[in-house]
């Protein structure tokens, strides 16, 4: 399939400018990489496994039954999670995402969750403190979630029809699980809550009416559903870019039945393009990194479960902090290697994807990737 790649200068909002720096890259307080880009979000991997099998993250053929996961040993305990955590706030991060694997797969996730919500930035702010999930344990883990100080979910869930979501999770596992597992989590005030739905055509396209219409219809502006192209992360899934469904024919295919407009973003660095319903009841959001890559805006970095740092969701290094933690590092120590990692950031992947071949064939082999259910999304 063909189709054009609208190139990254398109998308920009409020192109960074350089600006002068001191010997650690900070400016005003903020840290910035070498695109001008700030530090202000972080995503924790609190585990590798998951209970779901989906092609696109952890196809079943790859993570069988002989998969060999990290040792409990090799993890970082809560206690080593949070004081990073401290550290990369107090270098500008104000918004911790966790994530997996299944990050509810992690035996006593709410005491991490204690010890994080108790965090404060350098003016005294508490932080966006948020968490990924298939939705599987949602049900019966959403009030001690919310007890515990986290204050939003946001639940992957591709497909409405059972059979179609059974056969993408590959685990047999039944759609009316993840939908009460959102219920229970609206019942918590786990709110605003977003939904994400990986595209791919060929599998899934078919359910993007029926997952606008059920969220409409049924929560109204409580639950943003959100439309996400399919992406070649790692390097186990298979990837074809004739398998990617643009964002821009998603917004047309509900637009057609259900009239929308655009709205502005709600932050910087936001990775999803809003539409509201011209009607007003509710809106939806598309993530576009593969044909409208917004790499420019992205302030994001990645702490693996064993303590590396990745720069990018398609980076194939990291870089260790775990040695430096057990070793003995203080957390001066710890923040001058923080600094040095993030002004050195020149990472954009996607935008350089899109200046490939038509083909989607790049030059020479490419380096492995570090996968996507070992960093999280």
């Amino acid at each position: 399939m063909a189709f054009r790649v609208i190139p990254l200068v398109d998308q920009r909002r409020d192109a960074p400018l350089p600006a002068p720096r001191d010997e650690d890259g900070v400016r005003a307080g903020l840290l910035q990489d070498r695109l001008g880009r700030p530090l202000t979000d972080l995503r924790i991997s609190v585990t590798d496994r998951c209970n779901f099998r989906c092609s696109y993250c952890m196809p079943k053929e790859v993570f069988d039954k002989n998969h060999v996961y990290l040792p409990h040993s090799a993890l970082l305990s809560f206690e080593e999670i949070t004081r990073l955590a401290r550290v990369f706030v107090d270098q500008g991060v104000r918004k911790i995402r966790l994530t997996g694997g299944e990050p509810l797969l992690r035996k006593n996730i709410e005491h991490l969750i204690e010890q994080l919500a108790a965090l404060r930035t350098p003016d005294g702010s508490p932080l966006d403190l948020t968490l990924t999930t298939n939705g599987s344990l949602l049900a019966r883990k959403a009030q001690a979630l919310k007890a515990a100080g986290l204050q939003r979910v946001t639940v992957s869930l591709d497909a409405l029809d059972d059979t179609v979501f059974r056969r993408m999770n590959d685990m047999d596992f039944p759609v009316a699980d993840v939908l009460a597992g959102i219920d229970a989590a609206r019942e918590a005030g786990l709110g605003p809550i977003k939904v994400n739905m990986v595209v791919k055509r060929g599998t899934n396209e078919q359910e993007i009416l029926p997952m606008a219409r059920h969220f409409r219809e049924r929560h109204g502006g409580d639950v943003v559903l959100r439309f996400i192209e399919y992406m070649d992360v790692g390097a186990t899934n298979g990837w074809r870019m004739d398998e990617v469904m643009p964002s821009a024919d998603v917004v047309a295919h509900i637009a057609a039945e259900l009239p929308l407009r655009p709205l502005e973003a709600s932050a910087p660095g936001e990775t999803a393009q809003r539409w509201a319903y011209a009607d007003g009841r509710g809106e939806i959001g598309v993530i576009s990194s593969v044909t409208q890559a917004f790499c420019r805006d992205c302030s994001r970095l990645r702490l693996s479960t064993e303590g590396r740092v990745y720069l990018c969701l398609f980076a194939s290094q990291g870089h260790d902090l775990r040695q430096l933690l057990r070793g003995g590092a203080d957390d001066e120590a710890l923040a001058r290697t923080v600094r040095s990692i993030w002004t050195q950031r020149g990472d954009r992947y996607s935008e350089l994807r899109a200046r490939r071949p038509a083909d989607g064939v790049a030059e020479g082999p490419a380096p492995r990737r570090v996968e996507m259910s070992y960093i999280g999304g």
